[in-house]
């Protein structure tokens, strides 16, 4: 799986003082230019990380019907996480996230993730419902965020 470059003509974070503004991140494994879907399509850590707090069971039933929105969420905030970490900072320093749902039904499933990447003081937060993402119907959540470094705006 490749948490990648944006796949059109847009920029996926951009630098304005002390501040990283990140495009709308939707689960679109790069390599594959596929929407990620399962719980196979994330890494081993993450499959761990997801278990211990009640994914990835093992019944298929339960796995088919929440691991889309589980696996996206996952997706999604690592790699915000990735985008902060390569502009000298981390997941503590985003200040802010605008996260989109198409149901907001899988709120509490993509909370439940956002947990393991604030496992102390979240971020402050939007929640909105929208009726669909680019680029496809199997899109079910986007989420962009605002990440603030004071002082780091002349290293990158």
């Amino acid at each position: 799986m490749t948490v990648g470059n944006p796949m059109a003509n847009y920029a996926a974070a951009r630098r304005a003082g002390d501040f990283v503004l990140v495009s709308g991140v939707v689960a679109v494994d790069a390599s594959r230019k596929a929407i990620v879907q399962s719980y196979d399509e994330l890494p081993q850590q993450a499959q761990e990380a997801l278990h211990a707090i009640g994914y990835v069971t093992g019944q298929m039933t339960v796995d088919l019907y929440e691991a889309p929105a589980v696996a996206q969420s996952w997706f999604v905030l690592e790699r915000i996480r990735r985008i902060a970490t390569e502009h000298g900072g981390s997941m503590a320093d985003v200040i802010k996230l605008v996260q989109y749902f198409r149901d907001l039904r899988h709120y509490p499933f993509y909370n439940r993730v956002r947990g393991l990447f604030y496992p102390g003081e979240p971020p402050a937060s939007t929640v909105v419902e929208v009726s669909r993402f680019m680029p496809g119907d199997a899109a079910l959540i986007e989420v962009e965020a605002t990440i603030y470094l004071p002082g780091l705006s002349s290293r990158t």
